[in-house]
């Protein structure tokens, strides 16, 4: 029974290195950037067939509203560092 559990926790240490070694490299924001880019340049070679285009413009405004949000953020919460930095600096 001892040997079962052993072996058991053995495959299971496997299993996890297995799946650290897999992950996947992450996505950050200049990769989505440079993808509204991408579709962008390919529409306008005409890479997509007009039915596509339907598709590919929701995809495009949908990435180009999430990455105007987050740039708004950021600049939000850069003005507060920089207005909180102020503040510290003049007591």
């Amino acid at each position: 029974m001892a040997k079962a559990k052993v072996q058991e926790v053995e495959s299971v240490e496997e299993a996890v290195e297995t799946t650290d070694q897999a992950v996947p490299e992450s996505i950050n924001l200049s990769d989505l950037g440079l993808l509204a880019q991408i579709v962008d340049l390919a529409t306008q070679r005409g890479a997509f067939r007009a039915n596509e285009l339907s598709q590919v413009g929701t995809v495009y405004d949908k990435l180009n509203s999430f990455l105007s949000y987050i740039q708004a953020q950021q600049a939000e919460a850069q003005a507060n560092e920089e207005a909180a930095e102020e503040t510290a600096a003049e007591e």
